[in-house]
């Protein structure tokens, strides 16, 4: 079991590193935009909400491309990891190319639908309109990383996300202030920065292809597998987006204070699953890698490691965030309304992260396995059991503890009851060694 430890460490702390540097990309955005004003924040702010859905629902590129390699490095196939996770690269430079065709005619409906002010209006397509022909760069990052992470290499994306950050600060510093480019500024600095790492990761996956003799041309059947895959992993994140659309619906139908206080526990719970993230990233790697080498003892004690690691994690956090309940939401809020909403909420949040530890490494642990199909079914069961559950908890239990209640322990539950049930024996297992590497 240290070994396996080891391992798990060893993968999912880079791993962390590098998740939290998306969210410091954004938080750079919004301070140096922040100083524009208003309008220009409220561009942002409607711009990188429609960009981060896309860039959140093409995550699937990584997830794909990760057991893919994995499986191949296990098996003692390094060449063919290599020329599988190019396959992954392929697929998110045309899966750009179709975003690029069809979304730019539609950045200004996207926009309309927010029904902002003009200037607004005008600033966040400035944004859109440049930031749309990063995506390439944007995809082919996050396929790439996920070739890494099946090479067992969670450090390099680390270093290269840092990298990333700090050049996207410098570039932003020049091209809003120094150009006054304004809001497209923020844009032209990200996209650079984007085309910057996208091209370090070329570099050192060519390299590596050279290296190994693999072949880094498109290979059409494994472009058309990873597409597959990556169609079931593109409706399980569309689930969770349309329950997380349904709880801030509601939400904002309850009021202000109730919205405000559910955007800070939502924030919490999301800022708490970078942490839980990353041992899924491990699981992927690591199950991936003992599949390819068809090494089922290990997969199976790696399963149950990641398990106990993700409950463990989540009553520590839960103890802490329940004894914290009365202090945490004044760092968040000042507003007393706000604070005492945010205190009733904290508690049930407190109670679901020992559930939603057990999700998160099964989902890294089922995406190792290639079992996408599953995942995604599981994960529209969860939604529509939500959405049922929804009716009976508004008329029971009013107001935001109870809407909160349903997406951390209903939502969440019914996740953890599908994802259990594939794990409860190792047929899971066995039908992954039989489907071989595909």
């Amino acid at each position: 079991m240290a070994a396996i430890d080891k391992d798990i460490l060893r993968l999912a702390l880079p791993a962390l590193g590098a998740l939290i540097a998306e969210p410091i990309f954004l938080l750079t955005d919004t301070a140096m935009v922040g100083h524009l004003g208003a309008g220009a924040l409220g561009s942002l702010a409607i711009a990188s909400t429609i960009l981060q859905t896309v860039l959140g629902l093409m995550i699937f590129l990584a997830y794909a491309t990760t057991p893919r390699v994995a499986k191949r490095m296990g098996s003692g196939d390094r060449p063919g990891a290599i020329t599988a996770g190019f396959d992954g690269i392929w697929l998110a430079l045309g899966t750009s190319v179709l975003l690029i065709i069809i979304g730019l005619p539609l950045l200004n409906t996207a926009i309309e639908a927010f029904d902002p002010d003009p200037i607004i209006t005008a600033g966040a397509h400035s944004y859109l309109a440049i930031s749309w022909w990063g995506l390439p760069f944007m995809l082919m990052v996050i396929a790439a990383t996920g070739l890494l992470r099946g090479l067992q290499d969670t450090k390099t994306p680390l270093l290269v996300a840092a990298a990333g950050c700090i050049a996207n600060i410098g570039l932003n510093a020049i091209f809003i202030y120094g150009l006054d480019m304004g809001v497209a500024g923020s844009a032209m600095g990200t996209v650079i920065a984007q085309a910057g790492m996208c091209t370090v990761y070329l570099t050192i996956s060519i390299r590596a292809a050279r290296r190994l003799h693999a072949s880094i041309r498109p290979d059409w059947t494994g472009v058309f597998t990873s597409a597959k895959t990556s169609g079931w992993l593109l409706v399980r994140n569309a689930s969770l987006r349309a329950a997380l659309i349904l709880l801030v619906f509601l939400a904002t139908a309850m009021g202000t204070t109730d919205l405000a206080a559910i955007q800070v526990a939502q924030s919490i719970f999301f800022a708490l699953a970078l942490a839980l993230d990353s041992l899924a990233i491990a699981g992927q790697a690591m199950i991936g890698l003992e599949l390819g080498a068809k090494n089922t003892e290990a997969v199976a004690a790696i399963n149950r490691r990641l398990c106990l690691w993700g409950i463990v994690f989540g009553i520590v956090v839960g103890v802490v965030l329940f004894a914290g309940s009365g202090i945490i939401p004044r760092a968040f809020a000042s507003d007393p309304a706000v604070v005492a909403a945010l205190a009733a909420l904290l508690p049930v949040l407190a109670l679901s992260m020992p559930i939603a530890g057990f999700v998160f490494v099964l989902d890294g642990v089922l995406m190792g396995a290639e079992d996408a199909k599953y995942l995604a079914l599981a994960q529209l069961v969860a939604v529509i059991g939500y959405a049922i559950l929804l009716i009976p908890i508004i008329s029971i239990w009013p107001g935001a503890p109870g809407l909160w209640a349903g997406f951390c322990i209903g939502f969440v539950g019914f996740r953890a009851l599908t994802l259990g049930w594939r794990v409860r024996n190792r047929a899971w297992i066995e039908r992954a060694v039989e489907k071989g590497i595909s």
